[in-house]
């Protein structure tokens, strides 16, 4: 490829770069996570010093493109489609806190974090929502709505996840950031009601083709899983909680529900990538937003090991957490090489186009 052309392909690319890029950030982060549970420090350690690497990328290409092309990034702004994909900012911030915190041993920095996914929650959550509401045009629901939209509930979720973790360390502030992580995993247990309920009628009552079943589907599953994960952060320290000691109970069988609906999704959603790839012979070529299928299957790995050994006190999931582990690291692998060769210019011939993807 000729120099110039080379460049101008690149400059393309931060032009046209996707909100939910940040996913790449949360899916090797939970892998990392899911690997210093089992003891395999190295792999996690390897892991999260890349993970650093990919959200300082991803972080100043953010900021490029808001410098250089802020009418493309309003754009995204008040697109229905691919608006929801700067969630993934919010959810890959405080993924990586937990790998400081875990990983690292870096509590201040997590606590850094952590403050800083707060922020960035509460400004998409509620600049995202305001912007989709009063916005004059509006497209109708077979296409407005799609699984992207879920990762507004893993943000939410994100936050209480480290917040439960770091309110171990703060004696003084202990309860009033488990009350506050409490909130968030209730409101986004019940933001997951309302859009569920609007992709699950957009499924039934809309005809859909195999494009609009995009990898990110897997949030339908992923962002139950992230809830049983708080869920099971908030029981394993409410016996230490005043606040949280009297809704033990309580905690419990919402976290066994949460992963109960998470596990009821899997098998509608391999039957729908066996209809999509293999009777309807979609080809499966790299898209940034195989990024949103890698973490839910790290997700459940994770939330289930922790479920397994935090709530129902049972040592038989094992071989559950073992399948969805390997195969999100496959998977992991297979978007990584297919990013590499995607940033290296190798796949420049690929059809996909970045600036008309949603996230169905």
């Amino acid at each position: 490829m000729p120099e110039g052309v080379y460049l101008g392909s690149k400059l393309s690319g931060i032009q046209n770069l996707h909100p939910a890029y940040f996913a790449s950030v949360m899916a090797t982060g939970i892998l990392a996570l899911a690997s210093d549970l089992i003891s395999l420090s190295t792999l996690s350690q390897l892991l999260t010093w890349l993970n650093i690497g990919l959200y300082l990328t991803l972080s100043l290409l953010t900021a490029w493109r808001i410098t250089c092309y802020p009418r493309d990034f309003v754009a995204d702004l008040l697109h229905h489609g691919r608006c929801v994909g700067f969630f993934t900012t919010v959810a890959a911030t405080n993924v990586l806190g937990n790998q400081f915190l875990v990983v690292l041993e870096l509590p201040a920095f997590a606590f850094g974090l952590w403050c800083l996914g707060i922020v960035l929650w509460a400004v998409t959550t509620y600049g995202i929502f305001s912007i989709l509401t009063i916005k004059s045009a509006k497209p109708g629901l077979e296409t407005g709505i799609n699984g992207g939209w879920l990762v507004a509930v893993v943000a939410a979720q994100s936050v209480s996840v480290l917040g439960t973790a770091l309110s171990s360390a703060s004696v003084e502030y202990a309860e009033p950031i488990r009350l506050f992580t409490l909130t968030m995993w209730l409101g986004g247990a019940m933001l997951y009601v309302y859009i569920i309920a609007l992709i699950f009628y957009r499924y039934m009552f809309f005809t859909l083709d195999p494009s609009d079943l995009a990898p990110p589907y897997w949030i339908n599953m992923g962002a139950m899983a992230i809830s049983t994960l708080a869920g099971t952060s908030l029981v394993a320290v409410a016996p230490h909680s005043t606040l949280l000691k009297p809704l033990l109970p309580f905690l419990q069988g919402l976290t066994v529900l949460f992963w109960s609906t998470a596990t009821w999704w899997i098998p509608i959603l391999l039957i729908l990538g066996f209809w999509r790839h293999l009777l309807r012979r979609l080809p499966i070529t790299y898209d940034p937003l195989y990024w949103g299928l890698v973490f839910p299957l790290g997700m459940y790995a994770i939330c289930t090991l922790r479920l397994a050994r935090d709530v129902v006190m049972v040592d038989y999931l094992a071989p559950v957490f073992w399948t969805f582990y390997v195969a999100g690291m496959l998977a992991w692998i297979a978007a990584f090489y297919g990013m590499v060769r995607r940033t290296t210019g190798y796949s420049h011939k690929s059809s996909y186009s970045p600036k008309s993807s949603s996230i169905p």
